[in-house]
């Protein structure tokens, strides 16, 4: 298949891509037959092969390998349909947008964010943001950073409080809000609390809730253990829940991690202690991520300005 000229070809690109080539390309990844996604578009099976080698020949780039009846996507196919999943995702964005103007609503702001940012940061942005907009619909989502980013990638959050789990730099842009300290807590009467320091050592006579692999928190407490010398322990519960965590805690003698900032407010109403240990690491600097492939929508704009203004 020829190829076509990269000097300044995005226009050309831009000039010879049908939306139709695209909802062919995506409805082939839902029924993974050519047939199948004729179908489903109101084709013919040859009307769907022309528009497919149309594409390819835009592209300058084969993009399935035939495998019997089925279509398996090559290297540049998967590429290219990566690409328009997120299309997808930006034009239903511009749907729902459009749809509460119709309806003369203030629109939608769905937000995720991890929980070290909820009882301060955010909570302060949001509140803000409704004296602004009082009848804007929110969501928000709390949650670990790796899950969040999912759903931020997947076009279900516009907006995601948290760190850099995956992806790369050219996929999101972030900005740094603060680092985060962890404390390990315990329920009121825990008999660690009898001491004025507590050793690590001292920590595994009990039974750990910890967040699931894969979160950052997760990694800097595997590391802890690490320091150490020692594996993680046996029998853990496991759960990216921090109101389950100290719920777990408060009704037995487990030890658990969360947000340095969570336990402060927790444990000035009497709710859980802080145990008498400092982890020797942080976390790094959370943030702000957003899309840098989708526009944002206004509100998610002026949620972002109250988010990172100066107290």
């Amino acid at each position: 298949m020829g190829s076509i000229d990269r000097s300044d070809s995005t226009p050309q690109l831009l000039n010879r891509l049908r939306m139709r080539q695209v909802a062919l390309m995506l409805a082939i990844d839902e029924r993974q037959t050519l047939r199948g996604a004729a179908h489903q578009l109101g084709l013919t099976q040859p009307a769907a092969t022309k528009m497919l080698h149309e594409l390819e020949g835009a592209l300058g780039q084969s993009l399935f390998d035939r495998v019997g009846r089925r279509l398996r996507l090559n290297a540049a196919g998967e590429r290219v349909m990566a690409y328009f999943r997120n299309l997808r995702g930006s034009i239903e964005a511009l749907n729902r947008e459009l749809d509460e103007l119709r309806q003369g609503s203030a629109g939608r702001l769905a937000v995720g964010s991890i929980m070290a940012a909820s009882p301060g940061r955010l909570t302060r942005a949001l509140l803000d943001l409704k004296r602004q907009l009082p009848l804007l619909e929110v969501e928000v989502a709390v949650d670990t950073s790796d899950r969040l980013l999912a759903q931020l990638h997947e076009g279900v959050l516009e907006v995601v409080i948290g760190r850099m789990t995956g992806g790369t730099d050219s996929d999101y842009r972030f900005r740094a809000i603060d680092d985060e300290a962890l404390a390990i807590v315990a329920a009121n009467n825990h008999p660690l609390l009898q001491s004025r320091s507590v050793t690590f050592e001292a920590l595994q006579a009990y039974g750990w809730v910890l967040q699931p692999p894969g979160s950052p928190m997760r990694a800097l407490i595997e590391q802890e253990f690490r320091a150490h010398g020692l594996g993680l322990p046996r029998g853990l519960i496991e759960t990216g829940s921090i109101l389950t965590t100290m719920n777990l805690v408060r009704g037995s003698d487990m030890v658990g991690v969360i947000p340095q900032a969570v336990a402060d407010i927790n444990a000035g109403h009497g709710m859980l202690r802080i145990l008498p240990y400092r982890m020797s690491r942080k976390l790094e600097a959370y943030g702000s991520l957003v899309r840098q492939d989708r526009p944002m929508s206004r509100p998610a704009e002026m949620f972002l300005e109250l988010l990172h203004r100066k107290d």
